[in-house]
């Protein structure tokens, strides 16, 4: 079924060449969809950041290499937060977020993103920037001035946590719909999938969806199958991030196909925490095969160590993806996101362009 989208697209033929195979992925258009705030912090900057405020860093995010991680336990998940929580800890003021924020634009771009969808929840960073709505309003400031800057389309994905109250999801949702016009496209659920239900969120979530937001939960990835039906029949879910484990139930598998509900898959997020093994085992050819819409992101590079173009070599060296089919891949994430509608045809001519011009 893929194998046919994968080599055509407005005409355009993907020819299986020896040469072909070797077009640089970072000159390939694309849009990136999965990607946490304070997880798109260059290493360099956490260090920097980290000094500025004498905070003490553990040896996992000053070693210079990302560090071992295993969450499918939940000492492992308490250890990656942790980490993760240390590193937020030193963002502290608008200017540490603006710098984050063009840091990140900048590694897109030099990757070959031409849009980033940007997930954060305000209320981390709520103490230290004057409350919630400041909060957001100065994460908001920082991606419109790094998306002027850098010339990479950026909006945000506001995301609740699932470890707190539903009451508070909803807070976020009635927030997220207010800055709509501001930047804000998507309202998402994130953290360890395993605690909870995803139908305590399902208010919220239609608050979100019935203010003009896409619904993006996080689901498949810690917990089986049944977490990314959750996301569809109780979150409604337009999207659902990671989504991987959906690859063990085939019926699900047609109907995200059928509803054409893109996954966010990210490959190197998927070994690093231990879901599976190896970049071979990540089901990526299984949803491919399957007809599932494919949207490849880097999660957390801070944490995993590679970012938007590495997944697409992933792709490529893991599970022997053509050119032509790297190039639907970036298509899907293109048509998955909600770029402008001027922005998404010229990035898809774009791609037919890498795809048909001599390396």
């Amino acid at each position: 079924m893929r194998q046919d989208l994968g080599m055509l697209h407005s005409g355009v033929e993907a020819h299986r060449t020896p040469d072909e195979a070797r077009r640089p992925v970072r000159d390939l258009p694309k849009a990136h969809l999965h990607l946490h705030f304070t997880g798109s912090m260059r290493p360099s900057t956490l260090l920097e950041l980290a000094d500025k405020y004498g905070v003490h860093l553990p040896e996992a995010l000053s070693g210079g290499e990302p560090p071992q991680l295993r969450a499918t336990d939940e000492r492992g998940w308490f250890r990656f937060q942790r980490l993760y929580d240390i590193a937020r800890s030193c963002l502290r003021s608008p200017e540490d977020i603006q710098r984050l924020v063009r840091e990140a634009a900048e590694e897109d771009v030099r990757d070959g993103s031409r849009w980033l969808e940007i997930q954060v929840d305000p209320t981390s960073y709520a103490p230290r920037l004057g409350g919630l709505t400041p909060a957001l309003e100065v994460i908001l400031d920082a991606v419109e001035s790094a998306s002027r800057e850098t010339g990479l389309g950026m909006r945000v994905v506001v995301a609740a946590n699932r470890m707190k109250h539903p009451l508070d999801a909803r807070t976020l949702a009635r927030l997220a719909v207010r800055y709509r016009e501001r930047g804000v496209i998507g309202f998402g659920l994130s953290n360890d999938e395993r605690r909870g239900f995803a139908r305590d969120f399902d208010r919220a979530f239609t608050i979100a969806r019935e203010g003009g937001l896409l619904a993006a939960p996080h689901g498949g990835e810690l917990s089986g199958p049944g977490s990314v039906r959750d996301c569809l029949d109780d979150l409604r879910a337009g999207r659902v991030g990671h989504g991987v484990r959906a690859a063990e139930d085939p019926v699900l598998l047609s109907r995200l196909a059928e509803r054409g509900v893109t996954c966010e898959v990210c490959p190197a997020s998927n070994v690093a925490l231990g879901v599976y093994e190896k970049a071979e085992d990540v089901p990526l050819r299984r949803l491919w095969d399957a007809g599932v819409p494919i949207a490849l992101g880097a999660d957390d590079p801070l944490l995993f160590g590679s970012r938007l173009a590495a997944q697409y070599e992933i792709a490529r060296r893991s599970h022997g993806f053509t050119d032509g089919e790297l190039a639907e891949l970036a298509r899907q994430s293109v048509r998955a996101s909600v770029m402008p509608p001027e922005t998404l045809d010229e990035t898809l001519t774009d791609i037919d362009r890498w795809l048909t011009e001599a390396d």
